[in-house]
């Protein structure tokens, strides 16, 4: 099989043979609406729909041919389309954007022969911009007589880049950009008649920005359960179209086929785009992980959210508050650009997604689609706030040492050390009345601060598989790390106690899962004391021999 890994062109996915999970029966169907919006996380396809839309109302029959679009379109009418990408935008270039939609104009009526709008020397920039592409639409429509297609993929890039990134440059293009994305999106109400279709893709939904305040406002369906299904790959897709990869990839790890399912299913499923709960893969790691017959974290690996790091680290918010608790629609669907709450970016950039639905009170639950994701975001997060530098790495080594050697009294005097000397280096944005407020013991408060700060150290050992708080049949483990030879899992308790710890694993069964696994392996109690800041006790079971250590 060949995967198209990074193309986004459907003529050439469809002329050279690669691999294409047919969803144009979507396409189908979203092509008899008006006006939408799709917000998806990165390298989810939106580049590829853009393009079999264009390719749809271009009249290209034969890029269809033996898929289900061939059997529901009958008539095939060609469309004047104007496409807009602004995937390759340099945001921060004073004319990067503006160069973009020119060029796009310049080129669309180059194709169309349609001629180019003049104004008078002096007329404003943003204006020109704007009327040329009002007069572009308007003379298309006479030209051709019939509507306008107009395809705008990623709108948001021009944006994104620039937000809060502390410089003053990138405020002021930020602003240049907006009020130049304001312009060019009031032309849609005013040519409305002239338009038959219009799709917005992009990975987040700006709220309350007043560069759409003259734009008819587009159908958003990222939430909504018609096309749930349009980006992505399904567990029956991906089971059907890709059954050969599934046979190599078992082939080429030692593992069963439903072995390898499940594999696929942890690492890369778990993305729900309404509240009908449909698994979505990560059609990005699917399609390497078939191609390079290895599992890896392809997706997250591709692109450093820099925006998000930099939201998380202006926000006096932790991301771990947001996998508890529920959570109202406009709370996680609409960024509002003066809010100082990033919820909404983690969520439309998949680091988070829907887990669960309340319809009685239309409330939503989130948490990481999957390890891939989880393990990345975690990762990401404790090399910005830990910032380790070389006494961490030989504090990592060391610990790593122990995890390896199975030497649990050295892993309590690392960590104890370690909160002890560094305890809130992590969390400096916080302001110094914070600080002592989790330094005197607010409980729900002082214990997710611990937790957070366990979790950020655990991610920077990366040669092992970390679970945070690991959902499990009877609960969610605080931690358990898996090595070759050894399974540990922790339960903290705040100024608790060891013993309390060791209770709640063994009472709701962490660690049943791994009854039949033949690695040594323990369970460890540990509580935090909010006076010191670091670890008042630790209580150690190994599992086979019943024996247990207790240190204070």
């Amino acid at each position: 099989m060949k995967y198209p890994i990074g193309i986004q062109s459907f003529e050439t996915l469809r002329k050279d043979g690669y691999v294409y999970v047919d969803k144009t029966d979507l396409v189908y169907k979203l092509a008899q609406g008006h006006i939408y919006f799709l917000a998806r996380p990165r390298r989810f396809g939106k580049s590829l729909l853009i393009s079999t839309l264009k390719a749809y109302f271009e009249g290209r029959r034969d890029l269809f041919e033996g898929l289900k679009m061939k059997e529901l379109e009958t008539e095939w009418t060609k469309y004047p389309v104007i496409s807009f990408d602004f995937n390759g935008i340099v945001p921060s270039l004073e004319n990067g954007l503006r160069s973009n939609i020119t060029a796009t104009l310049q080129a669309t009526e180059k194709r169309y022969g349609v001629s180019t709008l003049m104004l008078n020397d002096g007329t404003d920039v943003t204006a020109n911009v704007s009327l040329r592409f009002k007069h572009l639409i308007e003379e298309l429509h006479e030209k051709t007589g019939q509507r306008v297609v107009v395809l705008i993929d990623e709108y948001d890039k021009p944006l994104l880049d620039l937000l809060d990134t502390g410089s003053t440059d990138d405020e002021q293009q930020l602003i240049a950009n907006r009020e130049l994305l304001k312009a060019f999106f009031s032309i849609f109400k005013s040519t409305d008649d002239h338009l038959r279709f219009v799709m917005l893709t992009g990975i987040t939904k700006f709220s309350q920005v007043s560069m759409f305040s003259g734009f008819n406002q587009p159908d958003d369906i990222s939430l909504d359960n018609r096309y749930d299904k349009l980006l992505g790959i399904t567990e029956e897709e991906l089971h059907t179209v890709f059954a050969e990869g599934i046979t190599e990839l078992a082939e080429a790890i030692g593992k069963s086929e439903e072995e390898t399912k499940e594999l696929l299913k942890r690492r890369y499923d778990g993305y729900h785009f309404s509240e009908r709960m449909i698994d979505v893969y990560n059609p990005f790691s699917i399609l390497n992980t078939f191609s390079k017959l290895r599992m890896n974290d392809y997706w997250f690996s591709s692109g450093t959210p820099s925006y998000l790091v930099r939201l998380l680290g202006n926000s006096q918010e932790d991301i771990m508050s947001y996998t508890s608790g529920e959570h109202s629609l406009d709370e996680f669907l609409n960024y509002k650009a003066d809010s100082a709450k990033p919820l909404p970016m983690i969520f439309q950039a998949g680091y988070l997604t829907v887990k669960g639905y309340d319809p009685e009170f239309e409330m939503y639950r989130l948490n990481y689609p999957n390890n891939e994701v989880k393990q990345g975001l975690m990762t990401l997060l404790a090399n910005d706030y830990l910032k380790p530098d070389g006494q961490t790495a030989s504090w990592i080594q060391k610990i790593v040492r122990a995890l390896r050697d199975g030497d649990l009294e050295q892993l309590r005097k690392l960590f104890t050390g370690f909160l002890a000397e560094t305890p809130y280096s992590m969390r400096p944005k916080k302001d110094q009345k914070d600080r002592e407020r989790l330094r005197v013991g607010e409980q729900s408060s002082g214990m997710l601060y611990f937790h957070y700060t366990f979790y950020l150290l655990m991610r920077l050992i990366s040669c092992y598989t970390v679970y945070t708080e690991k959902q499990l049949s009877e609960g969610r483990a605080d931690c358990i790390i898996e090595t070759p030879k050894y399974v540990y899992i922790f339960e903290f308790k705040l100024d608790g106690t060891a013993d309390e710890a060791l209770q709640q694993i063994n009472e709701r069964g962490y660690a049943r899962a791994y009854e039949a696994d033949a690695r040594a392996q323990y369970i460890i109690g540990a509580s935090f004391s909010s006076k010191t800041g670091t670890i008042e006790e630790w209580k150690i079971e190994e599992l086979k021999l019943k024996k247990v250590k207790n240190v204070r």
